[in-house]
């Protein structure tokens, strides 16, 4: 009897050992710290979208700056990428439209959701305008309508390059939040590329 009570004790002590190591390993191998923040699934950072077609450089990255408008050092909250004036801009995952504005400094701009992740674009070509799908983006001259609530898949055309807002020549300013927190979109781009490579 004291065998057979000894025996069921190794195997409940085999399996939970089992169950532990295996939810050690998940966790590891399924999320990445970005600045104190975790981002699920490693391996599906290569299915991303680059944003800028005709990518020409990198003007101005996350973090303190001094502003090129104001001349004031203040925080800039995305990646600035520069690319010709008309050039088409993708979006970055899948997700839904939950954001459109034109009347910031940022310009005519979008947000659109991915699970926990908002990713805005700002200073694209076109307007806001009320129609009858509702608020939405409408750029007539490169072919862009997308209104407010709309699912976006990865890679779709979702504006140009344009320089409305408080800009200082044709670029997009790209930014991030997870969970509401800021990103560095330097960050994203490397994770990207790095599983790519």
């Amino acid at each position: 009897m004291f065998k057979l009570a000894l025996k069921k004790w190794r195997v409940i002590g085999v399996f939970l050992f089992l169950v532990t190591f295996s939810l050690i390993v998940t966790l590891h191998y399924t999320t990445l710290p970005v600045r104190s923040q975790t981002v699920a699934s490693a391996n599906l950072w290569g299915r991303a979208s680059f944003p800028v077609e005709n990518f020409q450089r990198y003007t101005s990255p996350f973090g303190y700056r001094i502003h090129p408008v104001t001349g004031r050092r203040q925080f800039h909250s995305g990646l600035d990428i520069a690319a010709p004036l008309g050039s088409y801009i993708r979006n970055w995952w899948g997700g839904e439209v939950v954001g459109l504005s034109d009347n910031t400094a940022c310009g005519t701009m979008i947000t659109i959701r991915s699970g926990a992740w908002n990713h805005t674009y700002c200073h694209m070509m076109g307007a806001i305008e009320n129609t009858n799908r509702g608020r939405a983006l409408v750029d007539r001259q490169g072919g862009i309508f997308i209104p407010q609530g709309l699912t976006v898949p990865t890679g779709a055309r979702i504006g140009r390059i344009g320089m409305t807002g408080r800009t200082t020549g044709p670029h997009l300013h790209w930014e991030f939040r997870l969970n509401g927190e800021r990103v560095d979109p330097g960050e994203i781009l490397r994770r990207m590329y790095a599983q790519r490579g």
